[in-house]
């Protein structure tokens, strides 16, 4: 039996070359973007956000529902574990999420214990610690002779602090607890439980908080929060980096044209009104997170009913990258020469090792 011809046949024309390989002037410079595409999608990506608020406000129920798992501390604990301690913890449970074939390793960081006490003077502190040791183990490992060839990043990149929708102003602690952390973490302040207020009381309490006032024929509000009290919360306006940065805010920032959207992305948004939810439900045939009262369903992703998607956009789909480059470039680089300037001293970003007592940068 003989081999057929390897010639035998017409031969196949040889596959067109790309337009951009045609092209003479050609190099293939943009070619970089799939190559850092697939590094980043070999390596994963890394995500750190600390919860914060006093027990009852919805911590872990409303991380559940940003990332649609069940990945909160309580999630996976015994309910024995369930009781108040008598200080301040912190504890910290890490996930491998993946998602259309990309992975991150997400940290919620829990504190529990914070704002459950009668005295609750200093209860910031051991946070404030907390945040400045995962500055040092980073510095500490980035100033080795030799190095990892990826530094485990477990420094803080977000906190969400939950303000009880008292309907009224901050109250002392919250106010004293965001303008001391947000100089050494982005901070984004979020009204718990907001279906428990009505839509003006809503919007009142927003502006009290904010103090300012935003809408016209409401009351007038006194200057005591977070303006008048010089707390930057995330995002800060002064860390657009150009005009495309500001572009992308700009879409969600206030109109005046409209007082009756509360659609007033980072800073005039701010504290998002949000409502969590692991619960599923059927709505007109949609599948949807939820809490169904003897009125109707709440839709924790519709934006009339709360302000939780654009909560989720800013942590995960639009700032997430930014906010993890702001906590390197700006907060651990503001800890990294503090700590550098005053050498091997046991100051730590304003925080005393042996005292505990905390002072800002």
């Amino acid at each position: 039996m003989t081999d057929a011809p390897r010639d035998a046949g017409p031969k196949q024309a040889a596959p067109a070359r790309p337009d951009k390989a045609a092209d003479f002037g050609y190099v293939g410079i943009d070619a970089i973007l799939e190559q850092l595409r697939r590094k980043a999608m070999k390596q994963g990506f890394e995500f750190n956000i600390m919860v914060v608020g006093q027990s009852g406000l919805g911590k872990s129920t409303l991380i559940n529902t940003l990332f649609k798992s069940k990945i909160s501390r309580k999630s996976v604990q015994p309910a024995a574990e369930e009781r108040i301690p008598k200080t301040i913890e912190i504890k910290s449970i890490t996930h491998e999420i993946e998602e259309k074939g990309v992975r991150m390793k997400l940290t919620v960081i829990d504190t529990p214990g914070f704002g459950d006490h009668i005295n609750n003077e200093n209860c910031w502190q051991p946070i404030m610690k907390f945040i400045n040791d995962q500055y040092e183990k980073y510095l500490q490992e980035e100033i080795n002779i030799n190095r990892k060839k990826r530094i485990p990043d477990t420094r803080v990149h977000c906190c969400i602090y939950f303000i009880p929708a008292t309907g009224h102003s901050l109250r002392p602690l919250d106010i004293e607890f965001m303008k001391r952390l947000s100089k050494v973490v982005n901070i984004v302040p979020v009204i718990a439980k907001a279906d428990t207020l009505t839509l003006e009381e809503r919007d009142y309490f927003k502006q009290r908080v904010r103090g300012c006032c935003l809408f016209p024929g409401l009351p007038s509000v006194i200057m005591a929060d977070l303006l008048a009290n010089g707390i930057d919360v995330y995002p800060q306006k002064e860390f657009d980096e150009d005009s495309e940065d500001r572009l992308v805010n700009e879409k969600f920032r206030f109109s005046g044209s409209n007082h009756n959207l509360v659609f007033l992305f980072p800073q005039e948004m701010i504290p998002f009104a949000v409502v969590g939810s692991d619960q599923e439900y059927q709505v007109n045939g949609r599948r949807i997170l939820g809490r169904k009262t003897k009125w109707g369903t709440i839709e924790v992703e519709n934006t009339t009913h709360c302000e939780f998607a654009y909560l989720r956009d800013l942590l995960i789909r639009t700032h997430m990258q930014n906010i993890k480059d702001i906590t390197s470039n700006i907060h651990f680089e503001a800890y990294r020469v503090k700590r550098l300037n005053e050498g091997q001293s046991s100051l730590s970003n304003g925080v005393a090792d042996r005292e505990l007592v905390a002072n800002e940068m």
